[in-house]
């Protein structure tokens, strides 16, 4: 596809709304060249009176689809029924065939803890395919790569947990720093921290990284 002459921004990043807490806020619709949605969120965003024309497609295994007034949209369903996969992981399949690089997230926390946990998980089988961040009413959370600037977070709540463990981590701009430390998921994490500076810089070494940040200063929270 030629995006210069489709209209559709340049960029390779993707939304999508999954069967999570519907977000407070909708984002900016035109930051986006593909918009997608599992089955479950379908009912949210229209609750929500989402322009549904801009979904590029509905995925899943329509588990949680009900009533007929959705007819008009038929054509962008795609039917996923693979049980040994979650709608998510189904979702971003879908997205990288399509070209995304990148994926904006939204309903990926609260509600059932397992459904969270288990988006953690798919999200880490993805990670060297696509860069997937998710986003809440607290804030935003990722799979960090080894080198992380961070911009306008100052007083923000920056929380570093490792996925199981991760090896030489230094920060910069967190009120209690790192300096080519260890972290664990049975020893030592990193949760709880605060940025002093607007910019945070964070590297390590080996294993893998989840950070966590709010939206609002720490005080707010």
């Amino acid at each position: 596809m030629n995006r210069k002459n489709t209209g559709i921004p340049m960029t390779d990043k993707a939304l999508l709304f999954i069967n999570g807490v519907p977000p407070e806020i909708l984002p900016a619709l035109e930051a986006y060249f593909l918009i997608a949605c599992t089955d479950g969120a379908f009912h949210y965003l229209k609750n929500k009176n989402f322009p549904l024309e801009k979904l590029g497609f509905i995925s899943g295994d329509f588990d949680s689809h009900s009533g007929n007034d959705e007819s008009i949209y038929q054509e962008k369903f795609i039917y996923t029924p693979d049980q040994d996969k979650t709608d998510f992981e189904k979702a971003l399949e879908i997205l990288l065939q399509r070209g995304a690089t990148a994926v904006d997230v939204y309903g990926g926390s609260g509600g059932e803890m397992d459904h969270f946990l288990g988006n953690l998980t798919v999200a880490f089988k993805a990670k060297d395919a696509l860069k997937i961040t998710f986003f809440d009413e607290f804030g935003t959370y990722f799979f960090s790569p080894k080198n992380l600037l961070i911009e306008n977070v100052k007083h923000c709540k920056i929380s570093l947990y490792p996925f199981p463990f991760t090896e030489n981590v230094t920060s910069i701009g967190l009120n209690w720093t790192l300096n080519k430390e260890n972290l664990n998921l049975t020893s030592r994490i990193g949760t709880r921290n605060f940025a002093v500076e607007d910019q945070v810089k964070i590297t390590f070494e080996n294993g893998d990284l989840l950070v966590f940040h709010s939206h609002r200063p720490a005080a707010e929270l």
